[in-house]
């Protein structure tokens, strides 16, 4: 966990009067997905009383003036304004219209006050940007849908984003990965309040695991975050993902770039929110973890296709990066998989048969969060881990980063 996290242990922060744990308060606004507004709707809003779930009160609070026009058209009228959440123990935020948006200055301050008077604050996927913007998670370890994520970090350099993970509890803030991570940070939320037979029965109604394993990391892609699309460091960006098989270092990059190593540094920071070492090392292991996923390579070979100096290297960061060694990774893969949705790939094929499609090697991807600029030697010597690299623990439940201690 990070050591600098400022929250204060949920136990230790009491509830004013006024607020009550079982009431729930969802912050809808404008221009939301209708998928990520329903869930809290549907968890924490239907009585199931008759199969074991302890209830809440919901109250639907318009983040802003209606009438709420949700994605595809929909008209929603909200019950509640900003003046209900002064009851709710719980806020839920669904994910946010759009992340280049600031939200309403008077969503932001009922939500600060909600937060200063002991409420437990939630964002579902892109809702963390409206966390982020009251300020609710400087200092925190939080994540959103792994696409957006570098924005996310770029914009709010003070939050340890970590892309990797479906929902991150910091006590009295959560927040979610996109979409469908949503049900399982509510869920986690049923079982803190009211234990795991409860929330079982809950996700039986639902239809959904009751915990699912792994985190995010075997949705990421290589897509190019907006902020970069039109940068002239895109196509420096993508001779990177085009020559992931040769050994070459940040400076290569800044050479093409022709920029100086550390206004390279500093350019490229400010368009992914992540250093250019640790973006190049996470596209190798993203790389690695596709050619074990489809190829029969070994993992020698996989090192090697991926730059790799050493197989040493690619398990030291393979294991921080995804949380487990490179044979174990291929072996959980394909045990989940049947054997005719893997195609492999003859380890004695040449490049031009690389699994890895062309088009693919051309997006690039910033998927790590922003932290301070990593050094070379962290390449080198995957069993040093660098100090300047927020590398978070590996949760207690799956897809779970654990709250802090103390």
């Amino acid at each position: 966990m990070s050591q600098d996290s400022t929250a204060v242990p949920e136990a230790a922060r009491k509830l004013s009067g006024r607020r009550r744990r079982e009431i729930v308060a969802v912050l809808l606004f404008s221009g939301g997905p209708i998928f990520e507004s329903s869930i809290p709707l549907s968890v924490f809003g239907i009585d199931r009383q008759d199969a074991g779930v302890p209830r809440y009160r919901l109250l639907v609070c318009a983040g802003e003036d209606g009438p709420l026009r949700t994605t595809g058209g929909l008209e929603l009228t909200a019950p509640y304004g900003l003046e209900a959440m002064s009851r709710a123990g719980t806020v839920v935020v669904p994910a946010w219209r759009s992340i280049t948006s600031p939200p309403p200055p008077e969503a932001l301050d009922a939500l600060r006050r909600a937060h200063e008077e002991g409420a437990r604050i939630v964002g579902l996927c892109t809702g963390a940007f409206v966390l982020a913007a009251a300020g609710l998670l400087d200092g925190r370890p939080a994540t959103t849908h792994w696409m957006y994520a570098p924005t996310l970090a770029k914009r709010y350099p003070s939050v340890h984003v970590d892309p990797r993970e479906l929902f991150v509890d910091d006590g009295d803030v959560l927040t979610s990965a996109g979409t469908a991570a949503g049900i399982d940070l509510c869920l986690h939320i049923v079982r803190t309040d009211h234990g795991t037979e409860a929330a079982g029965a809950l996700a039986r109604r639902l239809v959904v695991p009751p915990r699912r394993s792994g985190g995010q990391e075997r949705y990421l892609d290589r897509s190019l975050p907006e902020e970069i699309g039109a940068d002239p460091l895109a196509e420096v960006v993508a001779w990177a993902l085009e020559h992931l098989h040769e050994q070459f270092d940040v400076e290569t990059l800044a050479a093409r770039a022709y920029m100086s190593r550390r206004t390279f540094d500093r350019r490229f920071r400010s368009l992914t929110g992540s250093a250019p070492l640790q973006w190049l090392i996470t596209q190798r292991v993203l790389q690695a973890q596709r050619l074990l996923e489809t190829s029969d390579y070994s993992v020698d070979e996989v090192a090697g296709r991926c730059g790799f100096r050493s197989p040493v290297a690619l398990r030291g960061h393979f294991r921080r990066q995804l949380g487990s060694s490179p044979a174990a990774y291929r072996a959980a893969y394909r045990a989940r998989r049947p054997q005719s949705e893997i195609q492999s790939v003859p380890s004695g094929a040449g490049q031009a048969q690389d699994p890895v499609p062309q088009q693919a090697r051309r997006a690039a991807a910033a998927s790590m969060p922003a932290g301070p600029a990593a050094t070379s030697s962290t390449a080198q010597d995957p069993g040093k881990p660098s100090s300047d690299v927020y590398t978070p623990g590996r949760p207690t439940l799956p897809g779970q980063r654990e709250r802090p201690v103390g």
